[in-house]
């Protein structure tokens, strides 16, 4: 059937119809399961390990145990993904990584964040998505381009076995997934502590992850059952944000593959979500400090996302369930920028009282 439609529509319709059906599902979970990896990076560095480092840890777990499966099941062949394949960067991983953990405080919100709330009618969050495709775009091929290429080049990484954690510590896939049921069950743990986490939010924190997991999946069988040759991929926010930047205010050069489907997918997924969660609310800047704070971690976020190779879902979750060593990197570097911008902008851990809310930051 995929290969009369194939043959029918082409790849890259059926691509950009599955990116779009699995946009429109991750777009919904995330909604509904309040998804976000600053939110679980202030639990964790506040200590305690609270509602929102549980639903990151379910994501996260559930897309490499997924993962993990197909790949042991022989469904995907994660050594044909560009994070393993391509030459890497480390020097971009941490420092993209970093510079992308102090935008995404700034903002309160990572890329993927930013448009699930763009589409629920936050225009703070619209602004900054907006910010964060151009500064992704010039950071790919604009003026920016040159000051990223350079950082980038520092310290490299050839592909194939080099970028493969499981593979340089001479590990099989079975440890992969055991890594990913060791964090499920933290996960679990996590939430019997926190009763106030409903089923339905830890389920839609597992069908986020799951469709993550179903990004690869798909494309390993269109590329099954393709004519030509194409790469897997995985979701990503940084890349996808920059291409269809320029679709709307240029001529598109680039056929429509996953990544154009799975965007729009993500804010129709995201939007229905609302309207079944009546979260539906249109909210704006209430200062210009606010204004300036999220604009400055719009730019840090698009340009650290290209630097590292990817956004908070793309290398923090989609290159980490394949163990891509630049991946990792790279969530190090998110995990360890959020949490030193956090200490010094919103007030440090000892400062906060657990279950209460931060305080607004004090204006120069």
């Amino acid at each position: 059937m995929l290969e009369s439609l194939i043959e029918t529509y082409g790849e890259s319709a059926v691509l950009a119809t599955g990116g779009a059906i699995v946009g429109i599902l991750f777009g919904f979970f995330a909604q509904r399961s309040r998804f976000c990896l600053r939110a679980a990076v202030i639990d964790f560095w506040h200590m305690r390990f609270g509602e929102k480092l549980s639903i990151w840890l379910l994501t996260f777990s559930s897309a490499v145990i997924a993962v993990q499966i197909m790949v042991l099941m022989g469904l995907l062949d994660t050594n044909n993904a560009r994070q393993i394949s391509a030459t890497g960067s480390l020097s971009g991983a941490l420092l993209g990584g970093l510079l992308f953990g102090v935008g995404m405080i700034l903002t309160r919100g990572c890329a993927s964040r930013l448009l699930v709330l763009s589409a629920n009618g936050n225009l703070r969050a619209l602004l900054a998505g907006l910010i964060f495709a151009v500064t992704a775009q010039a950071s790919l091929g604009g003026v920016l381009s040159p000051l990223r290429e350079e950082m980038a080049s520092w310290w490299t990484i050839d592909g194939g076995v080099s970028r493969d954690i499981l593979a340089s510590l001479e590990l099989n896939h079975v440890a992969g997934l055991v890594f990913g049921l060791i964090w499920a069950m933290a996960a679990l743990y996590f939430v019997r502590l926190n009763q106030n986490i409903s089923k339905w939010i830890w389920i839609a924190s597992i069908g986020t992850g799951l469709m993550v997991a179903a990004a690869w999946g798909f494309t390993q069988i269109v590329l099954n059952h393709s004519f030509e040759a194409i790469q897997i991929q995985g979701m990503t926010f940084s890349g996808p944000s920059a291409e269809w930047l320029m679709r709307v205010v240029d001529t598109p050069t680039a056929e429509f593959g996953f990544d154009a489907g799975m965007l729009p997918g993500v804010f129709l997924g995201s939007l229905i979500g609302a309207w079944v969660g009546k979260d539906l609310k249109l909210e704006g800047f209430k200062d210009g400090y606010s204004m300036r704070r999220y604009i400055a971690g719009a730019v840090l976020m698009g340009f650290g996302s290209m630097l590292a190779g990817g956004c908070a879902v793309g290398a923090g979750i989609t290159g980490g369930a394949i163990f891509a060593v630049t991946a990792w990197v790279t969530l190090v570097g998110m995990w360890l920028g959020a949490g030193v911008t956090d200490w010094l902008v919103d007030g440090r851990p000892e400062q906060m009282v657990p279950g209460q809310p931060m305080a607004a930051p004090v204006v120069p």
